[in-house]
């Protein structure tokens, strides 16, 4: 996995975009995986305190793709705790977002993966089966569509309709 990006670089390069190709997720997210850098094509769960599709998700095949979830910034319960991002390096994911809590940091920690979360909470979901999958999301605020490509660093997170260079 190539990783010879720069977000600031990207937001430089379309900083006057303003046809919703190009957009900046605010900075409110933590790292907790192995993986500081990571960028791949978006995949989408859109779930409250239910973890049943991300954890489906995350135990198939990720071919370097990146997985956004609104979890609809709850901070009540994880939606990924050790056992699932282990799963996600596993199966080949670059990456994950959580617009929610994820737990089991130290697990977390060494997985190699890419792991961006609101927070950290011991109690997790109860899976009930609820939630969409592949739907349009709104990350704080921000849009993400299926099929978009997020690239997440040290300064932070973007996303864009297209593949960037």
């Amino acid at each position: 996995m190539t990783t010879t990006f720069a977000t600031c670089d990207f937001c430089d390069t379309h900083k006057g975009s303003t046809d919703d190709t190009f957009r900046v997720l605010p900075p409110v997210f933590h790292d907790y995986g192995q993986r500081r850098k990571f960028h791949g094509q978006v995949v989408t769960v859109k779930c409250f305190e239910d973890n049943t599709h991300v954890k489906a998700l995350l135990e198939s095949p990720g071919d370097g793709r990146v997985l956004v979830v609104d979890g609809g910034g709850s901070l009540r319960r994880a939606l990924v705790g050790g056992n699932i991002g282990a799963a996600a390096a596993k199966n080949g994911w670059a990456g994950v977002v959580v617009d929610g809590c994820v737990r089991d940091a130290a697990e977390l920690a060494v997985c190699d993966v890419g792991i961006r979360a609101l927070a950290l909470i011991p109690l997790p979901t109860e899976r009930r089966n609820e939630g969409q999958r592949d739907v349009a999301v709104k990350v704080q605020g921000v849009w993400v569509r299926p099929g978009d490509w997020l690239y997440a660093d040290e300064d932070g997170i973007v996303v864009s309709a297209q593949a960037l260079t």
